[in-house]
């Protein structure tokens, strides 16, 4: 073993062991390896910066616009919509439309912004049919991750194992190419999904509905807060009085969060949400949530009358929750860092972590992917929210139809079929079509050039062109003869249908604790190896390295659609294993079967 290839090991080692931590961004890990490398002399700059320049890192840049353009102009939007018309009364029935839709959409569009736009539809219609999101969530996840398997676009690991037979100078997948085992591996996740999940999946209480039909007292139930709402006058001499919210420090340093200011004029009596700027005046009432000792503490110190009788919500003031989503620019920063009440007119009332019960919020505590988020907000700052999904993804309507530019629909739709027929018919390469129809949709204004840019995820993007290299470090220290190699040795006279398994078990295992994305990128190359040293189709090879690093079902951590639903379904952690794993062994069985029908080995 060269020295080359023990550094390569090891900058992999140690990459693979941050990924799994999660302590930093995948991003930056990838990044790290990559200069690790270049530092240590293995990788040649030039090399390592042609990830960069790769069609592929390109392409998935490209379609996050594409997709983007179909958000904005209510496509997805319009498609998720008509769900419960199809669904009818059965649960069974119901569960498959959701499935179904989810799945045509995953195909051609983002599966985390795909979950994202079905999320709070489906948690609506689980409220009106009285039934848990639990049964519902999961196979919303599962058929965003099976859609994907339907086209050349619909996953990344799709695009790169194309890329990577291109790159090796064979002949690589088309549009259409997923499509038939897609179809088979669908059908099989449909199937299972109606039987295994209403009996390996119990009826867990997540979010059971849309916030807007909700009342507040049922929301505040699923946080925890009933017994936290109180109503306190301010009397004209305390020395709360004529103060405004920041400077009294009520939230920060006395643990009151103030949500609402009641006041009693010559004209009337009015209520108004409770801004950081907001000035309380004497005789005013304020509806606050905090805990016994600290509104006790507090009222003593400020003087403080505690009003008796039951609480109602003043009528203006709403309450929404909302999930941060995978890969948001929130996570890793708590709500004291934030300042989401001065910056963006958005107040945090309570948390719920990992699908756990609802508690007040801690404003120290470092937000991760699946938080639940109990606000209140100003309608604008609503809007704001709702526009942009990487951030929060709410789990309510909130004017969503006025940001939507329906007149566009169609010229965006034309685009995409556009694109997918230059792609189907090779008329221009796939990175150009791609590219075209992202600039068309600017152009034509289903979209504008800042609104294109915000939808690049751009860690994704890093993410990809920084691994990419690391597959030529390999090739280049003689790692990928070594592992393809072994799988030889391993297989031995078995056969190719050993090494197909091989791949599938290594690829979909590791895709379990580390992105799908980086998976592919590693095992792609080592597997158009070993597939040329037992002289099989390295399609056949490759098609199933897709198809495994699509099979992310097993851990909520798998992928940002499984985290996505994990607290609005209430899920815990084994929840994903008991469905997910036979769920994996099926579609390995599957695979097995398919591959070498259309993939002649």
């Amino acid at each position: 073993m060269s020295t080359d290839l023990i550094v390569v090991l090891l900058v992999l080692a140690v990459m693979l062991a941050l990924f799994v931590s999660n302590r930093l961004r995948l991003d930056l890990v990838a990044l790290m390896g990559l200069m690790a490398l270049v530092l240590t002399g293995v990788l040649p700059v030039n090399d390592a910066l042609g990830g960069f320049s790769d069609p592929v890192v390109l392409m998935i840049a490209g379609l996050f616009v594409v997709g983007a353009g179909l958000f904005r102009t209510g496509v997805a939007d319009a498609v998720g919509r008509k769900v419960e018309l199809l669904a009818g009364e059965g649960v069974h029935r119901l569960t498959l439309v959701i499935m179904l839709v989810t799945a045509l959409l995953s195909a051609f569009l983002s599966s985390t912004g795909t979950v994202a736009v079905m999320l709070p539809v489906v948690l609506a219609i689980a409220r009106r049919r009285r039934i848990s999101p639990s049964r519902l969530l999961m196979p919303l996840a599962f058929a965003a991750l099976l859609g994907g398997m339907l086209t050349l676009i619909g996953t990344p690991p799709n695009l790169i194992v194309s890329g990577q037979l291109e790159q090796a100078g064979l002949e690589s997948f088309g549009f259409f190419s997923f499509t038939l085992p897609g179809l088979v591996m669908l059908t099989l996740g449909v199937g299972c999904m109606m039987l295994l999940a209403p009996r390996l999946v119990p009826e867990r209480r997540g979010h059971e509905a849309l916030s807007d039909t909700l009342g507040w007292r049922e929301l505040f139930s699923q946080y925890g807060l009933n017994e936290r709402i109180s109503r306190l006058e301010v009397p004209v001499d305390s020395t709360l009085a004529d103060a405004d919210i920041t400077s009294s420090e009520l939230r920060s340093n006395h643990g009151l969060t103030v949500m609402a200011i009641v006041r009693q004029t010559d004209r009337g009596r009015f209520a108004h949400r409770a801004e950081p700027d907001s000035i309380i005046h004497g005789g005013d009432q304020v509806y606050v949530i905090a805990k016994e000792a600290d509104l006790q503490a507090t009222a003593r110190k400020f003087g403080l009358k505690r009003l008796s009788g039951r609480v109602e919500l003043p009528q203006p003031i709403s309450v929404v929750d909302a999930l941060v989503p995978p890969r948001s620019e929130f996570i890793g920063h708590s709500l004291r860092e934030l300042r989401l009440r001065s910056g963006l007119g958005v107040t945090i009332l309570a948390q719920k972590v990992g699908g756990q019960p609802g508690e007040p919020v801690d404003l120290d505590r470092k937000l991760q992917p699946g938080d639940a988020l109990l606000l209140t907000a100003s309608s604008k700052a609503m809007q704001r929210l709702s526009k942009n999904s990487r951030r929060l993804v709410l789990l309510a309507d909130t004017d969503k139809e006025h940001d939507l530019d329906w007149r566009k629909a169609p010229m965006a739709l034309a685009i995409m079929l556009g694109m997918m027929l230059a792609m189907t018919f090779s008329w221009v390469a796939n990175v150009t079509a791609v590219m075209l129809a992202a600039v068309a949709l600017v152009l034509t204004r289903c979209l504008t050039m800042d609104q294109a840019y915000r939808s690049i995820n751009f860690e994704s993007v890093i993410l990809i062109a920084a691994i990419l290299p690391m597959a030529t470090a390999l090739d280049n220290s003689g790692g990928l003869e070594l592992a393809s190699q072994a799988l030889l040795n391993i297989t031995g006279q078995a056969g190719p249908l050993l090494l197909l398994a091989l791949l599938f078990v290594f690829t979909a295992g590791l895709s379990q604790i580390v992105s799908n994305t980086a998976t592919t990128v590693l095992v792609a190359p080592i597997a158009i190896q070993a597939a040329l040293g037992l002289d099989i189709n390295p399609q056949a090879a490759l098609i199933t390295v897709a198809i495994a690093a699509s099979s992310a079902f097993a851990t909520p951590v798998a992928s940002p659609v499984n985290t996505l639903v994990l607290s609005a379904g209430g899920y815990r952690f084994t929840d994903f294993a008991r469905v997910g794993i036979p769920l994996q062994l099926v579609l390995l069985a599957a695979t097995l079967i398919i591959v070498p029908l259309f993939f002649p080995l």
